[in-house]
């Protein structure tokens, strides 16, 4: 596929998508917590539990200070609760020792948390910030991009800086929001809804076995 085709349709289709995952826009370093929350499961999962969460844990304090037992009991049914509970104390407890109670707005001091990685920080520089560091790949965007030829990688870096290389900076960002939605819509996993796509002319549907 050409992909000047692809980023023009991706990027007219979704121009307004954004992030899904409900946060604090007060307190920004609640965002971090609901993405190290949403791994391996739904935002809307996530966003379920959130409420509660944020009434009971509204400082960063509460996270250092309070027994993991009770942030446990909360983000229970999220599944892995109990790494996740330790990453969001461990995390708070850096924010206060390290930046002064503050979200950090680098990919270094981002990666310097515990538990974040260099995909978490690009959603959080991005969202919250605007700084375009990187594409986010997560499992739509790592599966749309093999399937419509961008990468030929697996692995999740790998893929973002084939990525990288094919959109320009300004677009970064909101790239993977704009493709974790097309993922939703069309491009599903295990099996894609080819024949409603409005790029099943153009996609070369690689590694696509059974399609709708």
């Amino acid at each position: 596929m050409n992909p000047k085709t692809f980023i023009s349709q991706i990027q007219s289709r979704y121009a307004k998508e954004k992030c899904h995952l409900t946060h604090d826009k007060a307190h920004s370093w609640t965002l971090l917590f609901v993405v190290i929350l949403s791994a391996q499961c739904t935002d809307k999962k996530v966003n379920q539990i959130t409420p509660k969460l944020f009434a009971d844990f509204p400082t960063l304090e509460h996270y250092a200070a309070r027994p993991i037992e009770e942030l446990e009991a909360i983000i229970r049914p999220l599944g892995f609760f109990r790494n996740k509970s330790k990453s969001l104390k461990n995390c708070a407890e850096q924010m206060i020792l390290k930046f002064d109670g503050k979200l950090p707005d680098t990919m270094e001091g981002l990666t310097s948390l515990p538990g974040v990685g260099r995909k978490t920080a690009n959603v959080i520089l991005w969202n919250i910030f605007g700084k375009n560091e990187g594409v986010v790949v997560d499992t739509h965007v790592g599966r749309i991009a093999q399937r419509v030829g961008l990468s030929q990688n697996t692995n999740p870096e790998k893929i973002e800086q084939d990525l990288m290389k094919v959109f320009p900076r300004k677009k970064w960002g909101i790239l993977a929001h704009q493709l974790s939605q097309f993922g939703r819509d069309y491009c599903k996993a295990p099996v894609p809804v080819c024949s409603e796509c409005f790029l099943k002319e153009e996609c070369p549907k690689i590694g696509v076995g059974k399609r709708k």
